[in-house]
């Protein structure tokens, strides 16, 4: 039996009861996320930046679910009638955010990998554990957003009196 901060149909209540200013914040959150990652990591095209390594087919689908869940997470945050709890998953989305950075970037274009392992290191040891890293990212922005989803209906933020 799930733990009661980590339901999956107490995260799916809590999604059904969004307002459309949650969602439209969510999907705000999540365009911004594809191209806090995106854009510096050149999986989205743009003329600042390019990568060495070209693009795998794998990069894509990880910036989509990054975008997404990354989206539903921070939308947890913005205040509202349905305010999300603030308690769980905390640092599971921000460790998943960072992990999926550096997992859709260029394996030589990342100045630790390239001082610790060097370039053919970098190639060699980093590239192929890369996918990984990002099942990683995407695992814990999921449980990050389960929990907080989960807690928004478990433990709801009391409306305050309006003044006289």
């Amino acid at each position: 039996m799930p733990s009661p901060t980590r339901s999956p149909r107490l995260a799916a209540l809590a999604l059904r009861r969004w307002s459309s200013r949650r969602w439209t914040v969510a999907c705000c959150a999540a365009l911004g996320t594809a191209l806090l990652v995106g854009l510096p990591t050149a999986v989205v095209p743009n003329p600042v930046f390019s990568r060495s390594v070209p693009v795998q087919w794998w990069n894509y689908p990880a910036l989509a679910l990054t975008a997404v869940l990354g989206g539903v997470v921070l939308a947890t945050y913005a205040r509202g009638p349905e305010t999300a709890g603030t308690g769980p998953g905390n640092r599971l989305g921000s460790v998943g955010g960072v992990l999926s950075f550096v997992a859709v970037g260029c394996p030589v274009c990342n100045k630790l990998v390239l001082l610790l392992l060097g370039t053919s290191g970098a190639l060699s040891y980093w590239a192929p554990v890369q996918p990984f890293v990002a099942l990683a990212s995407v695992l814990l922005l999921s449980e990050a957003a389960l929990r907080r989803l989960s807690t928004a209906e478990a433990c709801p933020v009391p409306q305050e009196a309006s003044s006289p």
